[in-house]
């Protein structure tokens, strides 16, 4: 069910996540991604950083990773972490799964500080990170707009 990325997902990657693009404030993205774009974001992404993806019956449901969190050296040990479903498929507590997996993949290779960046509010979200042990470490308000709205962030952490 779970499974590293392939370049054969992007199609697929990208139909989960158009859908929050177009119809949330959940990502501050404004235009849909294309399958060629999602293709080049899972090979600079996984250059460094894992990508999973939640597969049943040949069918990729949701993808969790982590990536970059900030550019100089000091932070190689930080990263940020995403995590999408698809909209029929969430709250049926995959989620929490496919984001223990990548956890456990952060810890094999090193990392010490996981953050979640939360477009708020978000309580389904704050409800899963929270439950795998984050807390929250920041609220940055107004610090998007989308859909002609002022939209807070917050922040929460997990120390692996």
């Amino acid at each position: 069910m779970i499974r590293p990325v392939r370049p054969a997902d992007a199609q697929a990657l990208a139909d989960i996540y158009n859908p929050y693009i177009r119809d949330t404030t959940v990502t501050f993205e404004e235009e849909p991604v294309t399958a060629e774009e999602m293709a080049l974001r899972i090979e600079t992404v996984t250059a460094a950083y894992p990508w999973l993806i939640w597969e049943e019956e040949d069918r990729v449901l949701g993808y969790a990773y982590s990536s970059v969190w900030r550019a100089r050296a000091a932070y190689r040990h930080a990263t940020e972490t995403a995590i999408y479903f698809a909209t029929d498929q969430c709250g049926k507590g995959r989620g929490a799964l496919l984001y223990r997996a990548l956890l456990d993949e952060l810890r094999r290779r090193g990392f010490h500080l996981v953050l979640g960046g939360l477009a708020l509010p978000n309580e389904a979200s704050v409800r899963l990170h929270e439950k795998l042990g984050f807390r929250k470490a920041g609220h940055m308000r107004e610090a998007g707009r989308k859909f002609d709205r002022w939209i807070d962030v917050g922040f929460w952490e997990l120390l692996l």
